[in-house]
């Protein structure tokens, strides 16, 4: 569902002056399909009746109809009879929010008592054409409606927060995003616990699913804290064959040396790697081991790991314990929080998974330093995404401090990976399972993950698609007119500046269009984009198919 607001009902239902009212309290742009009707066509409609009859005047209107469902935040109020072309009703129904004002009879009568303007009212009994008109068209006002509600509240404003007060979440997926925004601490106040150890931890609020993350340095030679993180005494460390040589035998070591029983499980590296082989190597190896409900799961690796051992940890004897331990940057930023899990399909990234929570994080920043170049840039795509969709302020110290930060700069990494995880948790505790909100955190990915399937899996790093994506969902925000110039212009730069590409590869439009469709967060066939409405605020929103076109072939190597 879109941003967008239907009102339906009868003539004089009050329709227009709703409307109007419930676009200023929304910050949304009005219009009313008759006027829309009457500036196209450049007569009023009872002229159009008169010359051109009632059903050439439908045709029209169901044009305007088409049209305007293809706009973007929008109050819409129709024509009392625009309901009667199902293919009108469909478009409605789909593409936002249906509101039917129901309104009595009495009331009609009395409201457009001296309006001369409406066609079907110029008769000797309004009153028998207005119940006729009722009859016929109240069963499909409620077909298509989502909401209804009753015009008879004595205030204006009254009837109006009625109406957002039934809004659906989705709705409001931009003001819930500016409040989250608004009410971001700052990392240095107490929602950030200062440990001993050189460490700071948060916590992910979700009730009795709550987690701490732990980020510092040194933190994989840390006994104390990984003995109050990992509570299992059986433990199976999923790595892989890049991570295990830097990291597993020390993990291992001060696991032993708690008393735990280690087991440690190696899959290939890699992107093309994570798919259902892989996921079934870790349930082999579990199975073969007879490991337990007690048994817990380490995730030690980027993301790819993470989402592999969750997965498996969801789905093990049902669900079992797992912690992550994020070597990555864009692990410690994002994959590892928030509790999504999965494996790709060759028809789609992402696409088959669970939400499962770890019992806890810990984002050791020195392991940042055996990092590639270009893992690091993969990193910043995601530290990037989350300034640019909920905190400009965040926004512009990243613009400031690129190069501190691709120098690897202990101090600029440990402030990107605590503002992004804090920037996260806020999200995912309004929005656990992605029903609204959440699916903000996917900026750049609509193109993003597209990039991945149709270059195939590990060609391009995820970071590196999604700073790419970011640049095309920019690109498309501007053409929108959501964003302006300077706008695009300032996050196609520091993309670049992160060291990640800003031209996508040519797969053919229609590639890009079939990839696309298979996301998510996609509903009743319409492709879904997070775009910026301005820079630090998103939304959730189908666009017209010329807009995406054009910005594919802006942004496409050629």
């Amino acid at each position: 569902m879109t941003s967008n607001i239907y009102l339906v009902g009868l003539m004089g239902s009050g329709k227009t002056t709703v409307g109007r009212a419930l676009a200023k309290k929304l910050n949304k742009r009005f219009v009313d399909s008759d006027h829309e009707i009457e500036a196209r066509t450049g007569v009023t409609i009872s002229v159009i009746f008169d010359i051109e009859g009632e059903a050439s005047f439908r045709q029209r209107e169901a044009d305007v109809i088409r049209d305007l469902c293809q706009q973007q935040d929008i109050v819409l109020a129709t024509g009392g009879g625009a309901v009667l072309n199902p293919k009108s009703r469909e478009l409605l129904h789909q593409h936002g929010t249906v509101v039917y004002l129901k309104a009595s009879i009495g009331s009609i009568l009395h409201r457009t008592r001296h309006d001369k303007k409406r066609p079907l009212l110029r008769t000797v009994d309004p009153r028998k054409k207005l119940e006729e008109l009722e009859q016929q068209r109240d069963p499909l006002y409620r077909e298509v409606a989502h909401m209804i509600i009753e015009t008879g509240q004595p205030q204006l404003q009254t009837l109006v927060q009625t109406i957002v007060d039934k809004l659906p979440k989705p709705q409001n997926v931009a003001q819930t995003a500016e409040i989250i925004a608004a009410n971001l601490p700052s990392v240095s106040n107490q929602t950030m616990e200062h440990e001993p150890g050189q460490y700071k931890t948060l916590q992910v609020d979700l009730g009795d699913r709550s987690y701490p993350i732990s980020i510092g340095e040194s933190l994989l030679s840390n006994a104390k804290l990984l003995e109050q993180r990992i509570k299992a005494k059986w433990v199976v460390i999923v790595t892989n064959d890049v991570v295990a040589p830097l990291y597993l035998e020390n993990l291992r070591a001060q696991l032993l040396s708690l008393g735990k029983q280690v087991d440690a499980i190696v899959l290939p590296d890699g992107e093309d790697k994570k798919n259902w082989q892989s996921l079934m190597l870790i349930f082999d190896e579990l199975l073969q081991k007879k490991c337990d409900r007690k048994t817990a799961l380490i995730a030690l690796g980027g993301g790819v790991i993470g989402d592999m051992t969750g997965f498996a940890a969801s789905a093990y004897m049902r669900g079992i314990p797992f912690v992550q331990i994020p070597t990555t940057l864009l692990a410690q930023v994002d994959s590892s929080v928030g509790g999504k899990t999965g494996i790709n399909h060759p028809l789609g990234k992402n696409m088959i998974g669970a939400f499962y929570q770890p019992q806890a994080v810990i984002a050791d920043i020195s392991a940042l330093s055996t990092l590639t170049d270009q893992e690091l840039s993969a990193g910043l795509a995601e530290v990037i995404k989350h300034g640019a969709i909920i905190d400009a302020k965040f926004f512009d110290w990243i613009e400031a401090n690129i190069e501190k930060l691709r120098q690897r700069d202990s101090e600029a990494l440990s402030y990107a990976v605590l503002r992004s995880c804090e920037i996260k948790a806020n999200v995912v505790k309004q929005d656990e399972r992605e029903g609204g909100l959440r699916a903000i955190l996917n900026f750049g990915h609509t193109f993003g993950h597209a990039i991945e399937s149709g270059l195939g899996y590990g060609t391009w790093l995820h970071g590196e698609a999604v700073g790419c994506g970011m640049v095309m969902a920019a690109d498309l925000s501007h053409r929108l007119g959501y964003i302006d110039f300077v706008t695009k212009t300032r996050i196609t730069r520091l993309v670049e500046a992160a060291g990640l590409p800003i031209v996508a590869p040519d797969l053919g439009e229609s590639t890009w269009l079939d990839l696309m469709e298979v996301d998510k967060k996609n509903e009743g066939g319409q492709i879904k984009f997070i775009l910026l409405k301005p820079l630090g605020t998103s939304v959730i929103t189908s666009v017209p198919k010329e807009s995406l076109l054009a910005t594919l072939r802006a942004c496409i190597q050629v």
